[in-house]
């Protein structure tokens, strides 16, 4: 045990420390800051384009630091590059893309997504170098006994937007795909019985024509009420 830990009540702490930063370089960090994330946007064009696995592998890193309840860390993330099972999982999701677009979605809901010109077809599930699938798990296992995880989807959903911030701040493209349902995941993955399909991000850098929605955000005097 080193010197700086702490016991309180039997369990070790130790100093939380961050480099001090001045009021001018933090307004300036938080405006450069903002600049960079209003570049960010949902991708749907991939190139081919080789992407260096230590650098995603950071990224889920960066990911994996996102609080979750109780410490749990209640999720998986697979890394897919094998075209064998990227082709797979095109296939499926199309399957269930087919039926939510034909069958399953609302003509409201329909209208909602037509500016963005989508359908059932997503070829960037082959296109982009690597698939991210994250697992969510609603409990874990010690040995043979089951251990609980709580605020699970919290947990997972911060860590999703911890990824999509690195992915973004290292100039790599991506995607929030959501075919429903998603058990096929847990099929062609050969996940356990304790995880199940959170979210589906293709990865790599955008295509040189890729093209995106000319939309609007909300202004944030629309989103923020101060107290």
């Amino acid at each position: 045990m080193t010197e700086d830990v702490t016991l309180l009540n039997g369990f070790p702490f130790i100093p939380y420390r961050m480099r001090p930063i001045s009021p001018d370089e933090m307004s300036r960090l938080a405006e450069e800051l903002l600049k960079t994330f209003r570049t960010r946007r949902s991708v749907r064009e991939f190139s081919r384009e080789p992407v260096d696995r230590a650098v995603i592998m950071n990224c889920l890193e960066a990911a994996s630091t996102a609080p979750s309840g109780a410490n749990k860390q209640p999720y998986t993330f697979c890394l897919v590059s094998d075209p064998h099972l990227k082709k797979q999982i095109r296939e499926a999701a199309e399957k269930e893309e087919y039926e939510s677009y034909t069958k399953r979605m609302s003509d409201e809901w329909l209208d909602d997504i037509r500016p963005l010109q989508t359908d059932w077809h997503k070829p960037f599930l082959e296109t982009a170098p690597y698939l991210i699938v994250v697992f969510k798990k609603a409990f874990d296992f010690t040995g043979k006994a089951k251990k609980n995880n709580y605020y699970v989807t919290e947990s997972v959903g911060l860590a999703c937007g911890f990824l999509l911030a690195a992915l973004h701040q290292v100039g790599l493209a991506a995607l929030t795909h959501t075919p429903s349902p998603m058990n096929f995941l847990s099929s062609i993955l050969q996940r356990p019985e304790n995880e199940r399909p959170f979210l589906l991000i293709p990865v790599g850098y955008a295509a040189p024509d890729a093209l995106v929605p000319d939309i609007k955000r909300k202004e944030i005097r629309d989103l923020v009420v101060e107290y």
